[in-house]
């Protein structure tokens, strides 16, 4: 990929969709955002949109509100897509629909990228898609104020685990730091992110600590539909409950299994020192990163899906598999 060639493709297009993934993540929404906006600044006519409702808690941030729905964007007819933060096509939702009929440009971090645009930036080295953002953004020319670079700071806060998982090197702390002299708030994001938790999320949580299974280096959980309807829940107030299992000590490999909706489980998974899970995800259909991946299963029943993935997990972790 030559940069060169995407930043033409951009400059050469009028109307532009930016798109990311299904169940997105602080990264993804705040790299769909943080492009859509930065591009509208251009002059361009952009549309962001993601085909999966956005979790309540980011549409504090500037930008997000005026993201539409798969129904609100479905019909546009934009010269131009961009997917942002996404790893296969299938993960674009119904937007897949349209990308064998459009350029289409794929900007992302996670090395199990297969790459499916017509141009793309894959660059696994990179803490965050968002970071990729902010050097598109500079490098075209964006104007940015606090609210962009609050949002734009935003994805790179989450997809580092606010500074603390081993993809955090001193590039991150630069353009982090650089946000901030734009006028990126810090504080409101991770008050916003970390400080904004319902009572009925904590008693959800305390499900998930109730089903906690230690097993050695493994810890795992499940939360069923049933759960979340008890507590008055969606799968958005789960965020984070994987990593909090990942915190126990002596745990290398962590996994939620989330039944949400009825039928369809999504399993997360984190490691903390050796294992990439994102081997054992991709080898279940999924994808994602070498501390932090994730599949889905359609039509399934938890129990046999979490039968299924600790097996394998226990076999990756008995081979010393890295």
């Amino acid at each position: 990929m030559k940069f060169s060639s995407i930043i033409s493709q951009i400059n050469e297009s009028k109307f532009i969709l930016v798109t990311g993934h299904i169940m997105p993540d602080g990264d993804d929404i705040s790299s769909v955002t943080s492009l859509a906006v930065g591009l509208e600044r251009l002059g361009k006519t952009v549309v962001g949109s993601i085909d999966y409702p956005v979790p309540w808690y980011y549409r504090n941030f500037y930008g997000v509100e005026k993201l539409k729905t798969y129904e609100q964007a479905k019909d546009l007819d934009p010269d131009l897509i961009i997917v942002v933060d996404c790893s296969t096509p299938d993960r674009v939702g119904r937007f897949q629909n349209l990308l064998n009929d459009r350029k289409t440009i794929v900007i992302d971090h996670h090395a199990t990228n297969t790459l499916f645009g017509g141009l793309n930036w894959v660059d696994s080295s990179s803490a965050s898609t968002a970071q990729m953002v902010y050097i598109l953004n500079k490098t075209l020319g964006v104007p940015y104020d606090a609210d962009l670079a609050t949002v734009n700071y935003l994805g790179i806060a989450t997809d580092t685990g606010f500074f603390k998982y081993s993809n955090t090197d001193s590039h991150v702390f630069k353009i982090a730091a650089e946000l901030v002299e734009f006028g990126a708030k810090p504080h409101f994001v991770s008050s916003t992110i970390l400080e904004n938790k319902s009572p009925e999320q904590m008693k959800l949580y305390c499900r998930m600590v109730d089903h906690m299974i230690v097993d050695g280096q493994l810890v795992y959980s499940w939360l069923s539909y049933d759960d979340y309807r008890a507590n008055n829940c969606s799968d958005d107030d789960s965020t984070g409950f994987v990593s909090e299992l990942r915190s126990i000590k002596n745990v290398e490999v962590a996994i939620l299994f989330i039944e949400y909706p009825e039928g369809q489980v999504h399993v997360s998974m984190r490691s903390k020192n050796w294992v990439d899970v994102s081997k054992i995800a991709s080898s279940l259909g999924g994808g994602g990163h070498a501390r932090a991946a994730g599949c889905s299963f359609r039509d399934a029943k938890l129990h046999e899906v979490l039968d299924e993935v600790i097996g394998l997990v226990r076999d990756f972790l008995q081979g010393g598999n890295r």
